[in-house]
């Protein structure tokens, strides 16, 4: 599971100017769980009153730490949030459900905090025993240095082939008070999110109630999350949680404890913007990828039926090797909604790649440019476009990476 040494060329060139969300604070540290001296757990310590909300993965065979969260969830309050890298406690059995026990143990004697308001994830190699002494003393440790400014470095803590840590911020206002988001994610393989060894954590000082912070974040999840993909390989890990320590109250925030209030506005469309920025940031990390790819689907018969089209086209390994070798091979998206299982209509298909369209009416187009199509495709960015042609007002767009030989060097000594 080495890290890449090459930062993704698809990196952003700079991090955003992270403002502290007040209510919550930082602290990472090398615990040995897979590696010696590697930064490998990261605490977040959240204080009294912080509402909660999650979405988690839909695999059937999740993590013990998923069972963990699912299980407290319902309490709507977080005081802690403990994350691991370099080992995944998936598919560990009784063994995994005790590690977990005892992490949540010794998180809650160090921040002094209810067992019930602990929060965990681990990420990495999944089968292998998580040895939870490791965590004695070294938490104690996080809540005596814990700082406000400490996410990207949290965000640092929790990479596994990652090649660059993943942050997102923005600033709105409720009711006329300022309140800020900041987020994080991890992920740039096993990435398929169905709510990768996907984790995201995102903050804010809002005053919002858990169950308001729920349904936003199950709605906002569908158009970020859970529209992209690496490797259609949904991982056993996938967590997202948002946490609303609630402090912009004392600055005059109203509490928000209906999701349909109109103040949420700006809030609303500021969640959608922090989880998309995380979200392209992940596939941008894709493991040896070369380009980014959106991909939108029109003219379906249902907004569900142009996703699932979408996915098709975006899981192709067909389609992920064409872009990786710079070809615009339409005939392979073609094969890609055509097994998609949702109706289309093949002689009204229409393809485009970027503004070039190289499909009409169900056959290669006749203004069909090979040079210009073939010169738009060495582009970091590839935008394709298709109409099914069913007729229907169905639409959707979803975010991927090409497919590339780096891919499966990564893949291929990751637990070596």
């Amino acid at each position: 599971m080495a890290h890449s040494t090459a930062v993704s060329p698809l990196a952003p060139k700079s991090y955003p100017d992270l403002p502290q969300v007040e209510g919550v604070r930082f602290a990472t540290a090398a615990a040995g769980i897979r590696y010696k001296g590697r930064t490998d757990v990261m605490l977040a310590l959240l204080d009294k009153g912080t509402q909660v909300a999650g979405v988690f993965t839909k695999s059937k065979c999740p993590s013990a730490p998923v069972d963990w969260c699912r299980a407290k969830l319902g309490g709507g309050k977080a005081r802690a949030l403990v994350v691991n890298s370099g080992n995944a406690n998936a598919f560990t059995g009784k063994v995994g459900a005790k590690a977990v026990k005892l992490t949540a143990e010794i998180a809650a004697k160090a921040t002094g905090a209810p067992i019930g308001e602990i929060f965990l994830a681990s990420t990495g190699v999944i089968g292998e025993p998580l040895d939870a002494t490791k965590f004695d003393g070294v938490l104690d440790k996080l809540v005596a240095k814990a700082s406000p400014d400490g996410l990207l470095e949290a965000a640092k803590a929790i990479m596994t082939t990652d090649t660059y840590p993943k942050v997102a911020t923005a600033t709105v206002e409720i009711a006329g008070v300022p309140v800020t988001i900041n987020g994080m994610a991890k992920g740039a393989g096993m990435i398929a999110p169905d709510m990768a060894t996907m984790l995201s954590y995102v903050f804010t000082d809002a005053s919002i109630s858990a169950e308001v912070l729920q349904a936003l974040l199950s709605k906002s999840v569908q158009t970020s999350f859970n529209s992209i993909t690496v490797d259609s390989d949904t991982s056993t890990s996938d967590t997202l949680m948002l946490f609303a320590t609630g402090a912009a109250a004392k600055r005059g925030a109203p509490k928000i404890t209906l999701a349909s209030d109109r103040r949420l506005a700006a809030f609303k469309k500021a969640l959608d913007a922090v989880l998309l920025d995380l979200a392209h940031q992940v596939v941008r990390d894709g493991e040896g990828c070369r380009k980014f790819v959106e991909i939108r689907v029109e003219g379906a018969a249902s907004v569900a039926a142009a996703k699932r089209i979408a996915m098709s086209i975006a899981n192709s390994p067909l389609v992920k090797t064409a872009i990786a070798g710079e070809d615009a091979n339409w005939g392979r998206i073609v094969a890609a909604v055509g097994k998609a299982g949702e109706k289309a209509e093949r002689d009204k298909l229409a393809i485009w790649f970027g503004d070039f369209r190289v499909a009409y009416k169900g056959l290669r187009d006749g203004t069909y440019d090979e040079a210009k199509t073939s010169a738009y495709m060495k582009g970091e960015k590839i935008d394709i476009r298709v109409d099914v042609g069913a007729g229907g007002k169905g639409v959707a767009t979803v975010w991927t990476c090409d497919l590339t030989k780096e891919y499966v060097a990564i893949n291929g000594d990751y637990r070596s």
